[in-house]
């Protein structure tokens, strides 16, 4: 295989249209940490390429789990899995989402020195849990847990985390403002459970949606995008301040577009863009809610 093709076949694997969710808390942990000290640089980026390496290393071992357990299926229709698709060895997507974790795990010595037992408890479990979505005999993304983790993880747990990191503080600002990057990288989930119902259903898969049905899901998806615009409305009126930040509210215009697909259609083909427009939202909500905060 070229080396060409082949570089985009990895790429492809990484899902980038997934690491938004990896970013956004870490620069809304930035933004609220800007109030109360001055943000060390080096620190700011050595979080961002751990969260970044942490997803990657998720999606790289959601490739592989999802093959050797034989939950991807040519039934399934999304992104092509390169595992399953035998364009990837199972060996080398092993390897590939150890070393992802790995690399992840030197960025985190550097964090554990700055942010001490908290951030080493963190790491560990989001390198643990990031494993253990998909693997072991009770994977969380099989079994209906993978909502509650996507939210704790890529909300308090990434925000707080940012945080803390910055200030060795933790107060109950920080904490409602990671509610959105948690229901934000939720209601991406769910874009994605949305698009593969039938396949889940066919092999087993039992996530949220298949446990308690599709209109779950988009009662499910619509109270994640909602829940998340109204946080910084309750951050203003209590803080009194950041009123720059409410701008981010308008980023629910961009959710108009992903409601009116999931609710007009249940063919898979049709809803497969929902999870990257959502997955912009995310995004582009926590960069403007970010620098409002700090304005």
């Amino acid at each position: 295989m070229e080396k060409g093709p082949r570089f985009k076949i990895w790429l492809m694997s990484m899902r980038p249209k997934t690491l938004p969710a990896a970013c956004a808390p870490v620069f809304i942990g930035l933004a609220i940490a800007y109030d109360k000290v001055s943000i060390n640089i080096w620190t700011a980026f050595v979080t961002i390429i751990a969260a970044l390496l942490i997803q990657i290393g998720t999606n790289l071992a959601n490739d592989y789990y999802d093959y050797v357990k034989g939950k991807d299926t040519h039934l399934r229709i999304g992104p092509l899995r390169a595992t399953q698709a035998g364009l990837i060895s199972k060996k080398h997507m092993k390897v590939a989402f150890i070393t992802a974790f790995s690399l992840a795990g030197l960025c985190g010595i550097y964090l554990v020195f700055k942010g001490g037992l908290p951030i080493l408890i963190i790491g560990l479990l989001s390198i643990a849990f990031g494993i253990l979505y998909t693997a072991g005999p009770f994977p969380l993304g099989y079994n209906g847990l993978g909502d509650l983790f996507v939210f704790i993880f890529f909300g308090p747990v990434a925000v707080m985390g940012t945080y803390y990191l910055q200030t060795s503080d933790l107060n109950n600002i920080v904490f409602l403002a990671s509610i959105p990057a948690g229901f934000l990288s939720v209601a991406i989930l769910v874009a994605n459970n949305l698009r593969d119902y039938k396949s889940d259903k066919e092999s087993g898969k039992k996530t949220l949606i298949v446990i308690i049905g599709y209109r779950f899901g988009l009662f499910q998806y619509f109270f994640s995008i909602l829940i998340s615009f109204t946080i910084p409305i309750i951050l203003v009126i209590i803080t009194k301040n950041h009123y720059f930040s409410l701008l981010s509210v308008l980023v629910i215009f961009a959710a108009i577009r992903p409601f009116r697909k999931i609710l007009s259609t249940r063919e898979p083909e049709k809803i497969i863009s929902v999870l990257a427009q959502t997955s912009l939202i995310l995004f582009v909500y926590s960069i403007i809610f970010s620098l409002g905060w700090i304005i």
